[in-house]
């Protein structure tokens, strides 16, 4: 871009489509707690497999709708806020027979009704929705009363979660026998409380907040002044002794400079600072921010970093310390370069540590305040970056998927309602001018919800004596910016080295193969599962085959069977040899690959997760990948010549996994004239949320004579394939290394048909309808962990692969599955929802001419 972005216009910014995105949880998951975007509908708990803690943020209580009540209104949609607080006020209700978090309850609900109440008295003073009694008010004191109990302990920390009918006391709450919970969970309350003890004129909430905050000052490690990220809420004692600025503790120093801000009282000022001294002194090596020890600050504790702590740069915005933000920043931005999105964690030299991202707002936040703090329009091409980002990768028909992957492009179906609370509350404000907002945000403190507090709450002559405050230990304002950065150039020069940091890192991790140990009758790296001479030989140095449902074996070896001790010492042998060769094969996995459906209707919208071939076409190395229609084989499992050959030619072959070499399988299709193939596990209810990357390996011959890639799709993400295979008679799709950009994806004719002439298309098409797919929550695949039994020995879990370089067999003989209970939608709304997409899309072309 040659010229700063100065110009952008705020429909640049956020575009009709995006705007109308804060609808779809009304439109396809309203009342439901949160949109699952892939599916079109709402994730309702205990409807939904669990995904562990993650669920505690849902109650039952709309979460959505109330965690996005002030977004509406800042973003001056006044008829749909009206709305939604009516539809709060008549629908929600509370009094639930659920066990949620209590941070999360706190920040997203009880913020969102007071975001909400704040922006309804707002209205009501202007001349607007006069009907308004302070209904939502009523809401969070109720609430607030619900999760009192939760503060009931000696230290004044409250549990994590709480029942919200029966408290945290009895057998009928199944909770209140944890012992543990996180900084950031005790220490993120006071904003919320402290508003409503003001907003009602009861103290009781605010009083508890403070207790909780003054008992984690207290329990501060008194050398380092660094607190810990987990406490046991009984005794005060530190669970874990890492500190940093990410997850556990965030939000603690966050809400210590935000309750000075909203509250007046100088002592949180005061602990904020001596905290961040400490900050600086010990974690922060810029631009980076690496977690210690607090009671060896010297001492790292991890090498690598969470995307929680891009909220810490704007946060030293606020402190007035503009410098480290930038580093720390320009770090965080060169990383999302790299990646389309920030990993939810990476290393120090940047490369992926876990790939998931959920729509994290931290950074869009971070980018937000150094923007309104310096004025510097590099900031909007950051926002700019963002959004692009959001558009290409992560926007689906029917709202935002979380990418499940950020190295292959994969979605999960999960929207959190923090999207629509923060990321889109920040970047309309980035790029918003005076007049597009309706109200002066100055006049309000953000939680770390992003949630709007009225500084009108604020009793600055409310700072208690007994407490002597040290003026050396801090600054009282913010230092003026112009004095600190009178050359305009000053902050392009600490970026400059950063960006050229991170650009020489990320190196390709390379791998080397150590032979294996010792020379028993059967090598470890020659065993074939479904070699039945290679079974007996098992058989003979007592060792045993223990087939798991998800198509892994685990060998077990009793000594005492094998025929001689002879046989029993190779047994020995054969097990360490496996187990070294094991840990071989975990240094060498691969990367996962995707399978993204770029036909017409998907358009390159639907990736999923695959697993690797340790033959065939390497995917990594193919710059355009492998893209052709796909078609069934006969017969489905590949072991013999096909039937269907000359329909298999020119295609993408789809196989069913089992009863024989995945090698096998390749050689078929690629007699037939296949250009690539899919396998698909024959595994019922398999599905890479639970199941660890699948990675096929070869049959112990020389696989040089296969030359086409072969992907592997458990059976979840392969029957959205099938699917979608039977809803239209021709699926086209592209074999990559990682999901490409939906332009790069679309054909001249496609992208005629996306976006100008949709319904046109459709009857070129055949009038095919839009498929119903099996709803699919796609979490990231993790490489191949291993489990071991103490009293059994060498159970491994390796790569689940049929031939050379495994010890599994998959040959279950299982019939193909299809799950009956896919969601059926109807066409002509599935076909509105689609419509409205493609009307934004030319809207946003227009807006980039």
């Amino acid at each position: 871009m040659g010229s700063p972005l100065t110009s952008i216009s705020l429909s640049e910014a956020m575009s009709r489509n995006e705007k109308n995105k804060l609808r779809y949880g009304s439109d396809h998951a309203y009342p439901a707690d949160e949109l699952m975007p892939l599916t079109c509908r709402g994730r309702v708990r205990g409807l939904e497999p669990s995904r562990g803690d993650i669920d505690d943020a849902l109650g039952k209580f709309s979460l959505t709708l109330i965690d996005t009540l002030d977004t509406l209104a800042l973003l001056n949609k006044t008829v749909e806020f009206e709305e939604a607080v009516r539809r709060v006020v008549a629908d929600v209700r509370l009094d639930n027979d659920i066990v949620v978090s209590v941070f999360e309850t706190n920040i997203r609900v009880l913020g969102g009704l007071l975001g909400g109440h704040s922006m309804a008295v707002m209205l009501k003073e202007s001349g607007r929705m006069v009907w308004y009694q302070d209904e939502l008010l009523h809401m969070a004191k109720d609430l607030g009363l619900r999760l009192l109990p939760a503060f009931n302990t000696s230290s004044g920390l409250p549990y994590p979660r709480v029942n919200l009918r029966y408290g945290v006391r009895g057998p009928e709450t199944r909770t209140g026998t944890e012992t543990d919970t996180c900084t950031a969970c005790a220490g993120t309350i006071i904003l919320e409380f402290a508003a409503l003890s003001r907003f009602t004129g009861d103290p009781t909430f605010e009083a508890h907040a403070r207790r909780a905050l003054d008992f984690l000052w207290e329990k501060r490690q008194r050398n380092s002044n660094l607190v810990g990220t987990t406490i046991n809420i009984h005794s005060g004692e530190w669970v874990r002794r890492d500190s940093g600025v990410g997850a556990g503790i965030d939000s603690y120093y966050e809400y210590l400079m935000k309750a000075y801000i909203l509250l007046g009282d100088d002592r949180f000022l005061q602990r904020f600072n001596t905290h961040y001294a400490s900050i600086m002194k010990y974690i922060s090596q810029p631009p980076l921010l690496l977690d210690v020890h607090i009671h060896k600050p010297l001492l790292p504790a991890r090498t690598w970093m969470d995307s929680l702590l891009a909220f810490f740069p704007g946060l030293q915005v606020l402190k007035g310390d503009i410098r480290p933000a930038i580093e720390t920043h320009e770090m965080l931005y060169q990383v999302t370069k790299k990646h389309n999105f920030l990993p939810e964690a990476f290393t120090t030299d940047f490369r992926v540590h876990w790939a998931q991202h959920p729509l994290r707002p931290e950074f869009a936040e971070s980018t937000y305040f150094l923007y309104k703090a310096t004025r510097d329009p590099y900031y909007l091409e950051v926002g700019r970056t963002i959004l692009e980002n959001l558009n290409r990768f992560a926007r689906v028909p029917c709202g935002f998927a979380a990418m499940k992957d950020v190295r292959t492009g994969s979605h999960e179906d999960r929207m959190d309602s923090f999207f629509l609370a923060e990321m889109f509350k920040y970047l309309f404000l980035l790029f918003a001018e005076e007049d597009d907002l309706p109200f002066n945000v100055e006049d309000y403190v953000f939680t770390t919800e992003a949630h709007l507090l009225p500084l009108s709450l604020s009793t600055a002559s409310n700072s208690q004596a007994g407490e002597e405050l040290d003026d050396s230990n801090f600054e009282w304002t913010c230092p003026n910016t112009r004095l600190l950065f009178p050359d305009p150039a000053f902050p392009r020069n600490l970026r400059k080295p950063i960006r050229s940091t991170v650009d020489k890192s990320c190196p390709r991790p390379t791998t080397h193969r150590e032979p294996g140990m010792g020379r028993p009758p059967l090598r470890a790296q020659d065993f074939m599962a479904s070699n039945p001479e290679h079974l007996e030989l098992l058989r003979r140095m007592g060792v045993s085959l223990i087939h798991l449902k998800d198509g892994r074996v685990q060998l077990v070896q009793h000594a005492t069977q094998a025929v001689s001790a002879i046989a029993a010492e190779d047994g020995m042998r054969f097990m360490q040899e496996m187990m070294e060769l094991s840990s071989q094969q975990q240094k060498e996995q691969l990367p996962p690959r995707a399978v993204q459906i770029v036909s017409h209707p998907y358009f390159g919208r639907v990736v999923l997760t695959a697993g690797p071939a340790q033959f065939g076409l390497d995917l990594s190395k193919s710059s355009s990948g492998m893209r052709g229609f796909v078609t069934v084989a006969e017969p489905y499992n590949g072991c013999s010549e096909l039937s269907n050959g000359e329909i298999v030619a020119g295609r993408i072959a789809l196989l069913q996994r089992g009863q024989c070499m995945f090698a096998e399988k390749a050689r078929h299709i690629h007699k037939a004239g296949a250009i690539g193939g899919i396998v698909i596990d024959d595994n019922e209810g398999s599905s890479s949320d639970t199941a660890p990357l699948f990675q096929m390996a070869g049959d112990g011959r020389n696989t040089d004579d296969v030359t086409l890639p072969l992907l592997f799709l458990f059976h979840k993400e392969g029957n959205i394939l099938l699917e979608a295979l039977k809803e239209y008679r021709e699926v086209e799709v592209l074999l990559s290394d990682k999901a490409r950009d939906r332009g790069e994806t679309l054909s001249k004719t496609e992208r005629r048909c996306e976006y100008e002439k949709m319904l046109i298309c459709e009857e070129e098409k055949d009038h095919t309808s839009p498929a119903s797919l099996e709803p699919v929550d796609q979490s990231q695949l993790t490489t191949q962990e291993q489990t071991t039994d103490d009293s059994v020995l060498g159970q491994e879990s390796v790569q689940p692969a049929e031939g050379l370089g495994s010890y599994v067999s998959v040959d279950v003989g299982e019939e193909p599955a299809v799950d009956g209970d896919s969601s059926s939608q109807s066409v002509d709304s599935l076909m509105a929802d689609w419509q409205e997409d493609l009307e934004a899309f030319k809207q946003m072309e227009k807006d980039e001419l």
